[in-house]
């Protein structure tokens, strides 16, 4: 099944951060990550995931592209990608999301390997950590079914 890791571009706040971090200890991500941090502090880590589940912070694109994983898909999670219940996951992985208020900037999406969304019935985003969470579980549970 490969590896994965997941992390936010320009994540805003550090309850997002939190519970994407720990939802990426539960369902088996090799690591997470933020690029650009703007947040404060890390302050919603109640079960120690950080001693289970590594957080890493790269100052900008840049400098996680030069640091990433050599082999893995860069996954951008944004709207207008396709479906997430028709993607098929790559064996070795990166998610990025976009910024809880901006998304990800066209620069990215084009270094992205592939682009998904998640099918929604109303026309708002989802929340990011939420976002998160769903894609893994697909990655995990879902996607061989």
């Amino acid at each position: 099944m490969g590896y994965f890791e997941i992390g936010i571009y320009h994540p805003k706040t550090e309850t997002n951060m939190g519970t994407l971090w720990r939802s990426a200890l539960q369902l088996g991500a090799s690591g997470v990550f933020t690029i650009g941090k703007r947040y404060r502090k890390q302050s919603t880590d109640t079960n120690a995931v950080i001693y289970n589940l590594p957080l890493r912070h790269y100052e900008d694109w840049e400098q996680f592209c030069a640091n990433r994983p050599h082999g893995a898909q860069l996954v951008a999670v944004e709207m207008g990608g396709v479906s997430l219940s028709v993607f098929a996951h790559p064996d070795c992985a990166i998610y990025v999301l976009g910024a809880e208020d901006s998304g990800l900037p066209p620069k990215i999406l084009a270094k992205c390997q592939a682009v998904v969304a998640l099918e929604a019935v109303g026309p708002l985003s989802y929340n990011v950590a939420v976002a998160g969470s769903v894609v893994m579980y697909h990655r995990v549970f879902l996607q061989n079914r």
